[in-house]
């Protein structure tokens, strides 16, 4: 008796349910025998480290080995036939990359409030990507967004135009990822960033080259489920060892008001809720004076502690418009079985993204609170050659604060750990000071090393300390106790720090780390496969030489691959620690090149090849263009916005010259026309293999 599709298709379901359910039990417990070796056993942090390290690897390499394929539908898009809920955790992890993960908390840490522009962007973008776009994708059912572009505009020029923009949008978001695994690697295993970036790659292409899309999706499915609980389980601790309260989404209500005592008591510049409840008092004061004929008082002019408002809509409407223009989350709609599972696959995603958002805002006030509770106020000290802090639990220099200094990442900058240092060893940060002239060092008795006594007394009126003077220079810059503003620690350190910041066993941090790192390779893996998709199916196979055979096709994509991995590792090795921001830049430049065309594609039908080229071209210049300018010279920022922001110029300009130039030039074919007619119903489940698309 023949066994029925269905049927087949269920118990594949359930195995795969049943496998990653195995995997989730076993990491966990894992997690805890790690832990408890550590407390109990004493097992050295550096086992602990490379265990995590080789153990998670071995499972991503293992999982891109046994998933290899030969044939083409397989290596582009898994063979079209990934459930939703595992699709949804493949898209979660495909696009919660080391921006989500690493930097996200420490962009709320640093901004407060201000930061929630990146959860609203990127969450809401997901509900446009369901709405407009994934169902219509998927019923198209190629390889590509270029092919899409190609099949519906008609032509190569704006096939290859479009996987042009697909590299720049692609290699610009691995790049930040690169950076991202590099950084995970120097600290917790010990290696230089460098060779981080190298041993990380390697993982990647072990996890993509093989098995192209399949590979990476199943690869995929495993790292969101380590890097949710490695998220997870450090918040957890941290609110029960904070609050008592092992639930850290609802604890961080408290953290929020611990916060806004310890920076009034501080001094330190307000970014949560004081200064909101502050000028919604000065609201309301306003406008009941103004209801009964009083005179109102005078509004709130210190406003230091918010963005622009212009910055923060622009970067909202960017990072949400280009969430749903992102070529490699929705290629991700190609893999499933049809339609209907593509809008589950983005409901599923979207319930997988909200678990890790809906924990950064607390994962950060909880960050800020034990920094300002237990850090802030420490007496400073010199250690191992770097300024440190003596930890208030153990009586000794921070054991941590060494190895993050070295990633140039996290510095001390009280003046007192100059004492005694020649002019060629002073620390960067003391050195771009006495560039800007806000420090001045006077070597009093020519024996080239500073002294801060016995020539004066502190002097806050002048401004000077011994031999230093200058506007930076004040009591409490050269009293040895560490204030706030003397604590420099870059956004994307934020999570990794914390467990060690908060004397959490190291098993945690490292479980952080592995979690960082999954985030990162996830990412990166789908980055790497529209790279090399767009060069060797959009490129040369479309364009170049369309009689070229299924195994020449995928020895190139395999190829182009490792090329692009390679030239993503050099553009990294730098270490320019700008995660977040390059994150937002890939997502500005998707949001101007693909979301008006996509758009316009699916709802417009007078669109044509010309409109789309010159709409991507346009919106990817402006976009380019003032990102540059204003990265160079932030001054030149038209209404404070910044270059994260910069696709809010190029969007308008994209849909105006698709519109114009449509319009002035020849409507499409009456088979496009048709082809676009049929798109617009995805309730019927079927996929548009025309020539159109095919050729």
């Amino acid at each position: 008796m023949a066994v029925s599709t269905t049927a087949v298709q269920a118990a594949w379901r359930s195995r795969l349910a049943r496998y990653y359910g195995i995997f989730t039990i076993c990491f966990i417990i894992f997690c805890f025998i790690l832990g408890g070796l550590e407390l109990f056993a004493g097992l050295p942090t550096a086992v602990i480290g490379w265990t995590f390290l080789l153990l998670t690897m071995g499972l991503y390499a293992t999982v891109g080995i046994l998933s290899r394929t030969k044939i083409l539908d397989e290596y582009y898009v898994a063979g079209r036939n990934v459930p939703a809920i595992f699709n949804g955790m493949a898209t979660g992890a495909d696009w919660m990359s080391a921006a989500s993960f690493i930097s996200m908390a420490g962009t709320l840490y640093a901004l407060g409030y201000d930061g929630l522009a990146y959860i609203m962007g990127w969450t809401g973008g997901y509900v446009l990507l369901a709405l407009l776009f994934a169902p219509y994708i998927r019923k198209f059912g190629q390889y590509t967004i270029p092919d899409f572009v190609g099949a519906r505009f008609g032509g190569t020029r704006a096939r290859v135009v479009a996987a042009v923009a697909a590299i720049i949008v692609s290699f610009t978001y691995v790049t930040a990822q690169v950076t991202g695994v590099g950084l995970i690697m120097s600290r917790f295993v010990g290696v230089p960033y460098q060779w981080g970036v190298v041993i990380g790659l390697s993982g990647v292409l072990v996890c993509s080259f093989l098995g192209g899309m399949k590979a990476v999706t199943w690869t995929q499915v495993a790292q969101y489920i380590i890097l949710i609980i490695a998220y997870l389980i450090p918040v957890t601790f941290l609110a029960i060892k904070l609050t008592g309260i092992p639930i850290p989404q609802l604890a961080y209500g408290q953290a929020l008001q611990n916060i806004t005592a310890l920076e009034e008591a501080q001094g330190i510049t307000k970014a949560y809720v004081t200064p909101y409840n502050e000028a919604l008092t000065n609201a309301n004061a306003i406008t009941a004076a103004r209801g009964i004929g009083l005179t109102p008082p005078a509004p709130i002019t210190n406003t230091d502690w918010l963005g622009t408002p212009w910055d923060f809509l622009a970067l909202t409407l960017c990072l949400m418009l280009g969430t749903a223009g992102l070529p490699h989350i929705l290629i991700r709609f190609y893999t499933v079985p049809s339609v209907r599972e593509s809008r589950m696959s983005v409901g599923w995603a979207l319930f997988f993204i909200f678990l890790l958002y809906f924990t950064a805002p607390a994962y950060a006030a909880f960050a800020r609170w034990n920094i300002l509770q237990n850090v802030v106020g420490s007496q400073v000290v010199v250690d191992q050659g770097v300024a440190s802090f003596i930890d208030r639990a153990t009586g000794q220099p921070a054991n941590w604060v060494p190895q993050y200094v070295r990633t140039g990442l996290f510095n001390i900058n009280d003046y007192s750990v100059l004492e005694g240092l020649s002019g060629d060893s002073l620390p960067a940060w003391a050195k771009d000071r006495i560039q800007a002239g806000t420090l001045v060092w006077n070597d009093a008795n020519g024996d080239g090393v500073v002294q801060l006594g016995p020539f004066a007394p502190v002097d806050d009126t002048t401004g000077s300390a011994g031999e230093l003077s200058g506007s930076s220079v004040t009591a409490a810059s050269v009293d040895g106790i560490l204030q706030f503003a003397e604590l420099n620690i870059n956004n994307d350190l934020i999570v990794l720090s914390t467990p060690e910041v908060a004397n959490l066993p190291y098993t945690v941090a490292a479980i952080i780390a592995a979690g960082g790192l999954a985030a990162a390779l996830s990412t990166a893996d789908g980055l790497l496969v529209v790279i090399a998709s767009a060069i060797a199916h959009d490129i040369y196979f479309r364009t170049l030489n369309p009689n070229a055979t299924p195994q020449r096709r995928m020895f190139l994509g395999k190829s182009m691959i490792v090329v692009a991995a390679a030239l993503a590792a050099l553009a990294a090795m730098p270490n320019l620690a700008l995660i977040a921001r390059m994150v937002a830049w890939a997502f500005s430049l998707a949001a101007a090149s693909f979301f008006p065309i996509i758009l316009l594609g699916i709802f417009w039908k007078r669109a044509n090849g010309a409109g789309a080229i010159a709409g991507i071209i346009g919106g990817l210049a402006v976009t380019i263009g003032y990102l540059t300018m204003v990265y160079i010279n932030p001054n030149l920022a038209i209404l404070g916005i910044s270059d994260a922001s910069a696709g809010i110029f190029g969007i308008p300009v994209n849909f105006l010259l698709v519109y114009i130039v449509s319009k002035m030039t020849a409507e499409p074919s009456k088979e496009i026309q048709e082809l676009v007619d049929h798109l617009r119903h995805p309730q019927e489940d079927d996929e548009l293999m025309t020539n159109l698309a095919s050729g």
